[in-house]
């Protein structure tokens, strides 16, 4: 995660939530019924989100960090040969597994030039992959995560296993998931983006990038799915690690946070921790990692987060303190919110105070 602070003026935080219009949820986290009533946006069939979300495996995600946040990467810092190491075993998976790509079906890298970048950094790239919907593939959610770290500072390499290794192998696998749910005929209805941004440790300047020349128009863009360091357990929770902290879920649509909490309260009842979505916090994390030039251009956005640790921006950020358990648990989570939103009626309905863009 970006270690910089934003001074933008934050959107007004909504604590009073609209029952009346999502859905109604006839089962809870602990029930084997599959009988939902169909409200226009309620809850779906838990078989087929159980059964994708369950592909997603610790061993997988260990096998893919492992390498991922191994010294080969060199730390993967915007522009290095170890960062273009990383963006190329993220393509070479995508290729791997039949998702295609969405820039003329076979490049998968959005070009980030030198010149967009500060000053001494090289040439980047975002990786995009991408799966079409099959009933409104218009319209787009982005699942993102940043693929660079800060690299080597004399001499150690700062691997950022859990910054943000966690949150790039989470996606690897949720992708994997919905692609085999489309190999079966099950696969989403909206299109499904899957955005490895660059840049972020140097000031989200991927996202923003993509922000500022989208592949799928902005007003398509449903939502934004952010996941920003989620296989830690933070002080606070070390007695009860089954927490995701949640930011900026309702900043902007409160359809968008019955959407995640409902989600979470039918498949896991993680505790979610809305600490740092306070208006006043002082970390002000709301600005800190690439959702944020989602929700400036009036995307919904969920950013998900385990917290600092004592090895946030370290180069003991390393994969054996990694909580595999939880980290599946997180991304499968994710992958449920991102179904549910992928399937719907309707998409998440922005509420009255935001202020379009013209």
């Amino acid at each position: 995660m970006n270690n910089k602070h934003y001074n933008k003026k934050q959107m007004p935080l909504h604590f009073i939530l609209a029952f009346s219009s999502l859905f109604f949820v006839a089962a809870c986290a602990n029930t084997n019924s599959n009988t939902v009533e169909q409200h226009p946006n309620s809850l779906l069939d838990s078989t087929l989100v159980r059964k994708y979300a369950n592909t997603i495996t610790t061993t997988d995600l260990k096998q893919h960090l492992e390498i991922y946040a191994s010294d080969d990467f060199e730390g993967r810092a915007t522009g290095t040969p170890g960062q273009k190491k990383a963006a190329n075993y993220i393509k070479a998976f995508y290729i791997k597994e039949q998702i295609s790509s969405p820039i003329e079906d076979t490049i998968y890298y959005q070009h980030v030039p030198a010149s967009y970048l500060p000053e001494n950094i090289e040439d980047s790239e975002n990786v995009l992959a991408y799966i079409k919907g099959s009933e409104k593939p218009e319209e787009i959610i982005v699942i993102s995560a940043h693929l660079d770290h800060v690299g080597v500072i004399k001499g150690e390499i700062y691997n950022g296993a859990d910054d943000d290794g966690s949150g790039t192998v989470a996606i690897m696998e949720i992708a994997q998931a919905f692609k085999q749910a489309a190999l079966n005929g099950e696969g989403p209805k909206r299109s499904i983006l899957f955005l490895h941004v660059t840049g972020e440790e140097l000031g989200l300047y991927g996202s923003r990038y993509y922000s500022e020349h989208p592949v799928f128009p902005l007003k398509n863009t449903i939502a934004n799915l952010n996941i920003d360091m989620i296989g830690r357990v933070d002080d606070k929770h070390k007695d009860n690690p089954d927490y995701i902290y949640l930011i900026g879920s309702d900043r902007l649509s409160d359809d968008l946070h019955e959407v995640s909490e409902k989600t979470n309260d039918t498949y896991f009842n993680l505790e979610l921790d809305y600490t740092y979505n306070a208006l006043d916090d002082k970390n002000r994390y709301y600005f800190r990692s690439d959702h944020y030039n989602f929700a400036k251009h009036n995307v919904p956005v969920i950013f998900y987060f385990n917290g600092t640790h004592a090895d946030y921006h370290k180069a003991t950020d390393t994969v054996d303190k990694i909580n595999f358990p939880m980290l599946q648990k997180r991304a499968q989570l994710v992958f449920a919110t991102a179904w549910q939103l992928a399937n719907q009626e309707h998409r998440p309905a922005l509420n009255d105070d935001v202020k379009l863009e013209d």
